[in-house]
């Protein structure tokens, strides 16, 4: 069975300190989600692909199958830490081999990430995602 097409989302703080949620596939539709936190801008990405899907409704009859897939979201240091605030930076840089400053600074955007840090980073969300759907509470 073919993968049901979906949005890839890239979710990024913006200059402004704003957050900006706009696909990043080449599908033929260009959204864009704006919001004062990833949350908001999410759900302004979701309300552009509602509309859309309802302009198509109306003018064709049909919606295109990615505009009523789930999105997948990919997210820079700064949108991650925002969206996930239960994740205490100080303590993940740690757990990632990380300097706590330079992860605080990362989240702030202040200072470029290279991609071998990203890499590290995402490899140990990974871990930790895998770690805590194996677990058992007693």
């Amino acid at each position: 069975m073919a993968e049901k097409k979906h949005f890839i989302v890239s979710v990024e703080k913006d200059t402004d300190g704003s957050y900006i949620a706009y696909n990043i596939d080449d599908n033929g539709y260009t959204l864009i989600g704006r919001g004062n936190t990833v949350a908001e801008a999410r759900e302004d990405f979701s309300n552009s692909v509602k509309e859309v899907a309802e302009a198509e409704m109306e003018r064709t009859g049909t919606v295109s199958e990615i505009l009523t897939a789930a999105p997948e979201y990919k997210f820079d240091i700064s949108s991650l830490f925002e969206y996930y605030s239960m994740i205490n930076v100080s303590a993940f840089a740690r757990f990632v081999g990380i300097n706590d400053a330079l992860m605080r600074q990362y989240k702030k955007g202040n200072t470029y990430v290279s991609d071998t840090q990203l890499k590290k980073i995402e490899n140990a969300i990974h871990k930790l995602g895998n770690e805590l759907a194996n677990l058992s509470i007693v």
